[in-house]
């Protein structure tokens, strides 16, 4: 009962299928099955949009090519001409934390990108391509990427180690911002839930700011996507375009 009412219990990773390989634990856990469901989920609504191929698009349609049109100007914007091979990875990339936020938001569900070690894998996938690109890009050349242009030469040691310091620091705080978000919202939906039972009549209350809450979860979990996604585009364009 302690353990229903922890608001940090829905966290937990529980093994469903156990599997030992040696010495390691790959076992499918709650937090696979949902990654799983988000890549079922997002494929189930792309097969659903290009079925029908209606001159006077459906719902599904109409919603995968909203998805579409939103990332394709987003790679346009924030890259340019140069992104379209990346369109892609992209795509997939807001795709699978968008569906993987909402998600986490049904009941009895589990958010998986509330996971440090979820959003870190991820966030070191992208920072690992986008310096093979700069590099198959720009050679050498790429080194030039933590000197800026004009710096004045006493200030380039400074300047430097502040770019290095930058760049690694990527991943961290590309992982950090969407699983503490996700994390802390989370948290404080099942907090305020907590007190409409015990307040009886009185728990139309916190009732009225869970719903409150819930929907700027919602809100948030979009935004985090986005966030997530379009610095993603950024990091991509700062490697094409040593910006």
């Amino acid at each position: 009962m302690a353990e229903a009412n922890n608001p940090l219990a829905q966290f937990v990773i529980q093994p469903l299928i156990p599997i030992k390989l040696g010495e390691l634990d790959a076992s499918f856990t709650n937090s696979s099955l949902f990654m799983v469901l988000t890549v079922v989920a997002a494929t189930t609504l792309m097969v659903l949009a290009v079925r029908p191929r209606a001159a006077v698009p459906g719902r599904w349609q109409l919603l995968a090519e909203l998805s579409y049109e939103f990332i394709a100007k987003m790679v346009s914007d924030n890259i340019g001409k140069e992104g379209k091979p990346y369109f892609s990875f992209i795509f997939t990339i807001f795709m699978f934390v968008l569906f993987g936020n909402f998600l986490g938001m049904l009941p009895y569900s589990f958010t998986f990108t509330s996971h440090i070690a979820v959003t870190l894998t991820m966030a070191l996938v992208i920072f690992l391509l986008v310096t093979v690109i700069a590099f198959v890009k720009h050679g050498m050349h790429f080194f030039s990427f933590f000197l800026p242009a004009g710096v004045p030469i006493f200030l380039a040691p400074l300047m430097i180690a502040i770019e290095v310091i930058s760049y690694f620091t990527r991943p961290f705080s590309l992982s950090i911002r969407l699983f503490a978000n996700m994390m802390a919202g989370h948290t404080l939906l099942k907090v305020v839930g907590g007190f409409v039972f015990p307040l009886g009549l009185l728990g139309i209350v916190p009732v009225a700011g869970l719903v409150a809450i819930t929907g700027l979860e919602f809100l948030i979990a979009f935004l985090q996507a986005y966030i997530f996604t379009i610095l993603t585009c950024i990091y991509i364009n700062d490697a094409i375009n040593l910006h």
